[in-house]
């Protein structure tokens, strides 16, 4: 009963999905392809897609992952400046693995985060999964951040946020974002893995 009720949602929202969402779904790809590479582009392609998921989360009533989508182009800004000018003497910015400080920060800013977003989808807006989206917002909120200072555990971030967005947005009648978030997270799997070896040959070196 359960999977006949998601694979309904999936096909329902797939029957009518738009173009503007295959094309976010396009560049969101895009974008992840190339952070999995380091490569600046993931920023470009990046900006595009969140633009659009921002008017779409919209119109579904996600206020929090439209806030998020908001953030996520303020923090391809930054990150883009980050990466384009790295420390005098190096080629690129290194990936390197947060201290215990910085993981502890990175708790904080997440269970602040989700208790924020939570109280003010809750109270404030008309949104029927607050707890839900909020919680996906709070996890890309650190993963974004942590990705911009080119830190490996951006991509468990990440993980967890693909992970439990691919129910949300079938839910949400998305389908085609769902399975990019399906993609994400096999991807953030890879990219977990490059980054590591890159963190060891930099060590290496």
């Amino acid at each position: 009963m359960e999977v006949n009720y998601w694979v309904n949602h999936f096909m329902l929202g797939l029957y009518d999905m738009s173009w503007l969402e295959g094309l976010a779904v396009f560049f969101g790809l895009a974008s992840v392809y190339f952070s999995i590479k380091r490569n600046i582009l993931v920023f470009p392609t990046g900006i595009i897609s969140t633009l659009i998921y921002v008017w779409i989360c919209f119109q579904v009533r996600l206020y929090a992952d439209m806030g998020i989508n908001a953030y996520y182009f303020s923090m391809s800004i930054y990150g883009w400046y980050i990466w384009a000018n790295p420390k005098p003497g190096k080629s690129e910015v290194p990936v390197t693995w947060l201290s215990t400080r910085g993981i502890l920060n990175s708790l904080l800013l997440f269970l602040i985060s989700y208790l924020l977003l939570y109280a003010i989808l809750h109270f404030f807006t008309d949104s029927d999964v607050p707890s839900w989206d909020a919680l996906t917002t709070a996890s890309a909120f650190v993963g974004m951040w942590l990705m911009a200072k080119k830190k490996v555990e951006n991509w468990i971030a990440w993980i967890i946020t693909d992970l439990i967005s691919v129910p949300l947005y079938i839910y949400k009648g998305l389908p085609l974002t769902a399975f990019q978030f399906g993609v994400f997270t096999v991807m953030a799997s890879i990219g977990l893995h490059s980054w590591i070896k890159a963190y060891r040959k930099t060590q290496t070196a």
